[in-house]
């Protein structure tokens, strides 16, 4: 269920990195308990964001969530998208829901990151 190339936090965002850019999302977790996404505040290109700093917030029916970048990194863009169909975030949170594209400060980063079959042996202990 969770892609095997990704690394994940125990905030659900996952980063896929190729090369020293790393996109950057929430998981399928996180959109099945946020519930139906209404609204994305997306962060400027151009911005520095530190290991866990706030990329920006989520609206759903249910509630509003921050979102944390699991590496630091300048923003290349953020995904426009998201602005006309918040929606794609509940439908494709692994694909076309990415939130934005960062230029890596740091590859020792992924390091604090769990694998897929971590991450899902996490959410294991959140469901018992």
């Amino acid at each position: 269920m969770y892609p095997n190339h990704f690394r994940y936090t125990k905030d659900h965002e996952w980063v896929e990195v190729k090369g020293d850019i790393a996109t950057i999302g929430i998981t399928d977790y996180a959109q099945n308990h946020l519930g139906d996404v209404v609204y994305v505040e997306l962060p400027a290109a151009g911005k520095h964001l530190d290991v866990h700093q706030t990329i920006g917030s989520i609206e759903s029916v249910k509630a509003v969530s921050e979102v944390f970048t699991p590496v630091s990194g300048d923003v290349l863009e953020a995904n426009g998208d998201l602005n006309a169909s918040p929606e794609v975030l509940n439908q494709d949170p692994h694909g076309k829901g990415w939130i934005l594209r960062l230029k890596m400060g740091n590859k020792g980063d992924l390091d604090a990151l769990m694998s897929a079959a971590d991450y899902e042996k996490y959410l294991e202990g959140l469901e018992a």
